[in-house]
């Protein structure tokens, strides 16, 4: 129950920003469509964010987190708000020089992010240009993930998720601000970064968790946290990575490619921030603490619990979004510079997408096992190659077999399976991750409850095509919310039928009550 709770504050917040940033992408979708703009801004947007994941987000944070968590328990919240303080004043040095080297060097690095740019200068300058706008995102937003990371870990999680809010708000007012540019759409960007950065400094100290003037010291445990951090650079950053790789590659392909991988992303990423991520952040501490105090066996059930839900919640919607990617798009999307064309090339890709989201969103959970024991090598080693994989699927699908923009989202979905299944090989070899009995029982049960809603899909699909298409768009939003619904509703019916939540455990979640989280031997009927 506690995980749960956890989960929903996490998970409740984050569906609000992506759900904000579908309003987002379909403004941008219906203003820009997808053309040079609108690959120039995506490229723009992708840097900070791959270089925020990276270093903030994913490497830094999987590092501190259980570091500062660990801390709090064994040597008191004093001792651990030093660590902090140190670590401020180190993150805060090395974004302020990383960010002035992007700004001086942001031709140099598009020329390998995106080089096919280079065949159209007009293209590459412009691209150049939103680049520089966006790039001191990567400060505000790295500096807001690690006051984040300090409230998370000690189980403040609401403040940390509701932060993404502000950047759909900010890119949302900016689209309609008229005419629609894409300066205008950047310049949002590092503004929401600012924003997001003063609302967690506020946060925090409310929480008491208050950070002083920064001055730089690289004491013992700060030199400890690099070491630690910096294997990780790869291997925490492996998907974003892996999406670099891609839009390299779609930047050779036809003008739009970009855009239409950018599009099918962010529906792809609704599921897996609102799943993967809030799983995976909401053990993360817990699991630090019982791996630190030797309790094994609770951490195992940490583990199981979390990879229960997230698939719970994963596998219906992997397989909603591959079957229904073209109605999706079609009542979305289509309207403005948004027409059947695009939805006709954005769909597969979705699909695509769509086939490796459950392996992501394994990954964030299964490697919550490795950080909470420090291990940042291993994760680095199983990245690096399942990225050899993605490069060369994404060279022979994309640029060879004439799948193009369909073939880079697949050979990503293909690297995040190999990532996922070598990594939940290696705990369970190291006897550090197992499935329980109530996992063995559960988790085919839920496979088989999502493939039973796939096919009510189809079904229902056939019976609401006439409102899907229609031209008024309320009647296609009311035929889209009936066949979304209906889905749900099998899904939760055949749940039951089939055993994977048991009807009392059904009320004590809605009675609020608080339930155990210590192991237990209870298996589903």
């Amino acid at each position: 129950m506690a995980l749960l709770r956890r989960v929903a504050t996490v998970g409740g917040y984050t569906m609000i920003s992506r759900v904000l940033g579908f309003v987002r992408e379909i403004l941008t979708a219906s203003a820009l469509g997808a053309g040079a703009t609108s690959d120039a801004f995506f490229v723009a947007l992708r840097l900070p964010n791959l270089f925020r994941t990276l270093f903030a987000e994913g490497a830094f944070s999987a590092a501190f987190v259980p570091l500062f968590s660990g801390m709090i328990a064994k040597d008191g919240r004093d001792v651990a708000m030093r660590f902090a303080q140190d670590t401020f004043s180190g993150l805060l040095t090395a974004l302020t020089i990383f960010t002035i080297l992007g700004e001086i060097f942001a031709p140099a690095i598009l020329h390998v992010v995106a080089p096919g740019f280079d065949a159209d200068p007009a293209h590459f300058r412009l691209t150049v240009e939103l680049t520089r706008i966006t790039f001191p995102y990567l400060a505000f937003i790295s500096l807001a993930s690690f006051q984040g990371g300090l409230l998370n870990a000690v189980d403040r999680f609401a403040a940390t998720a509701a932060t993404s809010i502000l950047l759909n708000v900010f890119i949302i007012a900016a689209l309609l601000i008229h005419p629609v540019t894409g300066q205008n759409l950047s310049l949002s960007v590092t503004l929401a970064g600012i924003a997001q950065c003063l609302w967690l400094a506020w946060s925090c100290r409310r929480a008491g968790l208050k950070l002083g003037m920064p001055r730089l010291h690289l004491s013992p445990e700060l030199r400890r946290l690099m070491r630690v951090m910096l294997p990780g650079v790869f291997g925490a950053g492996a998907t974003q990575l892996n999406l670099m790789v891609s839009t390299a590659i779609a930047s050779l392909a036809p003008v739009g490619s970009v855009s239409y991988l950018a599009y099918a992303d962010r529906l792809n990423q609704l599921p897996l921030g609102v799943v993967g991520i809030a799983v995976a952040t909401a053990i993360l501490p817990t699991l630090s603490r019982h791996i630190r105090r030797g309790e094994d066996s609770a951490a195992l059930h940490t583990q199981n619990r979390g990879l229960e839900l997230a698939l719970l919640l994963t596998l219906p919607a992997a397989v909603a979004l591959l079957l229904e990617s073209h109605a999706i798009l079609q009542v979305l999307f289509e309207r403005g510079k948004f027409g059947p064309h695009q939805v006709a090339e954005v769909a597969p890709t979705l699909a695509a997408y769509a086939f490796g989201l459950p392996a992501f969103v394994l990954i964030k959970v299964v490697i919550t096992d490795f950080l909470a024991r420090h291990d940042t090598l291993t994760p680095v080693k199983v990245a690096a190659s399942a990225m050899a994989v993605n490069i060369v699927l994404t060279i022979t699908l994309g640029l060879y077999s004439g799948l193009a923009h369909v073939g880079i989202a697949l050979a990503t979905s293909i690297a995040g399976w190999v990532n996922a299944g070598s990594l939940m090989v290696i705990s369970s070899r190291r006897r550090h991750f197992s499935l329980d009995q109530r996992s063995r029982r559960s988790i085919p049960r839920i496979l088989l409850a999502a493939m039973g809603m796939g096919a009510a899909l189809i079904g229902v699909q056939h019976l609401l095509q006439p409102g899907l298409n229609a031209h008024h768009l309320l009647l296609r939003l009311i035929a889209l919310s009936s066949l979304v619904g209906s889905g749900m509703a099998v899904f939760a019916l055949l749940c039951l039928v089939l055993g994977v939540a048991h009807p009392r455990e059904l009320k004590r979640m809605l009675r609020g009550r608080r339930g155990a989280t210590a192991p237990t031997t209870e298996t589903v009927p």
